[in-house]
């Protein structure tokens, strides 16, 4: 028979908040910048002037989300490495890019005390992945829409 531990609850709540809180202050800049970006694009002329300026436009919106959840996953990192489950970052990193992407390997596991973070950052993930691909998809309507004037609305 095995012994069932306690998993607490309360703290890794609150430092899972915390966190979620910053990567969605993470976003939002992210969300600026694009708007930013895709805007400076339509004044100079770029967007919707052809297939390969489209593209340029939409590869870096793509790159600069994925950067984002990179750093978004070192930032679960660090609350890792802080709350003493990790002796080194890239442990850390990996175990939280498994847990941020919902790869969920297992192979990796966060002590009792802590666990609780695990699914915290899994549904993290999930939110943040899902504004990424909105704000990617806004990006591509818009090309789309100042490309071919029969698509407005």
């Amino acid at each position: 028979m095995t012994e069932i531990q306690q998993i607490p609850i309360l703290i890794p709540l609150v430092v899972g908040a915390g966190v979620i809180s910053c990567t969605i202050l993470i976003h939002a800049m992210l969300l600026s910048g694009t708007i930013w970006f895709v805007r400076r694009e339509k004044k100079l002329g770029h967007a919707g002037r052809g297939f390969w300026a489209d593209t340029r436009i939409v590869m870096l919106v793509i790159l600069l989300a994925m950067g984002v959840h990179l750093i978004e996953t070192a930032l679960w990192a660090a609350v890792f490495l802080l709350c003493g489950e990790f002796e080194h970052m890239g442990t850390a990193y990996y175990h939280s890019a498994v847990n941020f992407t919902t790869l969920g390997y297992g192979d990796v596991l966060l002590s009792p005390h802590w666990r609780m973070l695990g699914p915290l950052e899994a549904g993290n993930g999930m939110l943040m992945f899902g504004v990424s691909t909105a704000v990617i998809f806004a990006v591509i309507l818009g090309l789309v829409q100042a490309r071919f004037a029969d698509l407005r609305g």
